[in-house]
């Protein structure tokens, strides 16, 4: 399967069933009054974070979700609730607003539930609008439209150790050696275009690890695979800096290590501070004494160093260790967060009104959802309308601002010509 770690998507939950406008019609009640019952709730739209999943492909070929509306009310029945949606996600996505770029949720642990779209809630029946003065409404309220989102999702990688270093220094090969995974190798810069993952076991305990795309200098302003290595490798409990000790080009291994490690601070301070340990590779290929003048050269950066060869398995269990140590100490004291599902929060109850050359516009998503589940065609209807829009001030502002009779209101999509009740 692909490795996918950006797609765009469009989530809409369901909307509400209407609710019924009804009476009694039983030979045995004489004085029948109305009976109308509520619909049913539009179906949510809810993402989960499941660590099974390991790529966005599955958006790449499916890239709109839209859940059922609630069923309409009928006589004194109520109408059914839709179901829910339920979308499984890679731990580590993170979900962006595309209209506003604002990040809304970052699905970072296993298990965790996220309300993206909420259905809308069922229309009320007319046996709800009676009172003492309104014995009989002959309205009912329709279902609130449910919500819809256009958003990309961004996938960052929470592998335990991410594998860092240049091209060629050997990430892969180690990556196959220590683990199941299979990832391409080849004799030539940027074999890893995508990130691998494997479960590295030591002992009773296992971890994961991530081969990441090769740093170049210049990659933390994104240039060759930069910004999509730095991106994964911020989730990263430890980075492991995979340094080759005779690099094809010649050139000198500690001025390498340097270079790696100022894109890493240049790009995130915090990612710079995570614990490294460093692993002197391709100890096969030289001489003794060439890697004991590196490894005092290394000793001023105060790194831990293990010197292995990927291909022939030296010194492969001693790293393992070092690197499980690492990720223990980091387990120790890491806050572990309580999983509740959770929805989306926003101020549903702003709105505005803006005034121009075509006339008066209410903005606000509470004032647009109660024109959208009122019945328009029931003059009833729309005086109960205007009451509500009068109860939370939004009749009082248009006055402010200079409305008259016969004046265009806009509100969502719909338009009215102003008339006071």
């Amino acid at each position: 399967m692909q490795f996918i770690d950006e797609a765009e998507v469009r989530f809409v939950s369901g909307r509400g069933g209407d609710g019924a406008a009804t009476f009694h019609r039983e030979k045995h009640v004489p004085r029948g009054g109305p009976n109308g019952a509520n619909g049913g709730r539009g179906g949510d739209i809810i993402l989960l974070a499941d660590r099974n999943k390991r790529t966005l492909y599955d958006f790449k070929l499916q890239s709109n979700y839209k859940a059922k509306d609630g069923i309409w009310a009928v006589g004194n029945k109520a109408g059914k609730d839709a179901k829910d949606i339920v979308i499984r996600v890679p731990v580590g996505t993170i979900v962006i607003d595309a209209e506003d770029n604002e990040a809304i949720v970052d699905l970072a642990v296993e298990g965790m539930q996220y309300v993206i779209c909420r259905g809308g809630r069922g229309g009320m029946g007319n046996l709800h609008y009676t009172n003492s003065v309104r014995q009989s409404p002959g309205f009912a309220q329709k279902g609130a439209p449910g919500d819809d989102l256009n958003a990309r999702l961004e996938l960052k990688l929470m592998a335990d150790v991410g594998l860092i270093g240049l091209p060629n220094a050997g990430k892969s090969t180690l990556l196959s050696t220590v683990s199941a995974a299979k990832p391409k190798i080849a004799d030539y810069p940027f074999t890893t275009l995508s990130p691998n993952l494997g479960v590295v076991t030591i002992g009773d305990h296992s971890f994961v690890m991530a081969d990441l795309p090769g740093l170049i200098e210049g990659a933390s302003e994104g240039i060759g695979l930069g910004h999509q290595f730095l991106k994964h490798a911020e989730r990263n409990k430890v980075l492991l800096h995979v340094l080759d000790a005779y690099p094809v080009d010649d050139s000198d291994p500690i001025e390498n290590f340097k270079m790696i490690e100022a894109e890493l601070k240049q790009y995130s301070e915090e990612l710079y501070e995570r614990p490294r340990v460093i692993a002197l590779n391709k100890s096969d290929m030289g001489i003794p004494e060439a890697e004991e003048d590196i490894l005092n050269r290394l000793e001023e950066f105060g790194v831990p160093v293990y010197v292995i060869s990927a291909a022939t398995v030296k010194g492969i269990d001693p790293l393992k260790w070092a690197l499980w140590r690492e990720i223990e100490d980091h387990l120790s004291k890491e806050v572990v967060p309580i999983i509740v599902p959770t929805y989306r929060s926003e101020d549903a109850s702003a709105w505005d009104v803006e005034k121009s050359e075509i006339g008066y516009r209410v903005t606000g998503k509470r004032v647009i959802r109660l024109v959208e589940m009122t019945n328009l065609g029931n003059r009833d209807a729309v005086h109960m309308l205007y009451r509500k829009l009068k109860r939370i001030g939004v009749i009082d502002r248009l006055v402010e601002m200079g409305v008259e009779r016969g004046d265009d209101v806009y509100i969502g999509d719909f338009e009215f010509a102003y008339e006071e009740w």
